[in-house]
């Protein structure tokens, strides 16, 4: 099996959640937006899973909201927790 190395940038919440701003993960081919988040925070009730059930993405560059949406080699997601203010 081969896996895809992702780069993950973290902003707001899912920075203070996380701890951190930045980070790579390794996942199997064809894994989606969904089993990237699952990676980060296996359990939905926990801080950060609640933080990311309302987050939006930017998928190089691109907005999704689509969790389902596979990733490649290389991508760049940028996890977008909902912000205040204007």
């Amino acid at each position: 099996m081969t896996a895809s190395t992702v780069h993950l940038r973290l902003f707001a919440s899912a920075r203070a959640a996380t701890g951190l701003a930045e980070l790579t993960l390794r996942l199997p081919a064809g894994a989606t937006i969904a089993q990237a988040l699952a990676e980060l925070s296996p359990a939905p009730g926990q801080p950060l899973g609640q933080v990311l059930a309302r987050c939006s993405f930017l998928l190089n560059a691109v907005a999704t909201t689509d969790r389902s949406t596979e990733l490649s080699e290389g991508d760049r997601l940028d996890v977008l927790p909902p912000f205040a203010g204007g």
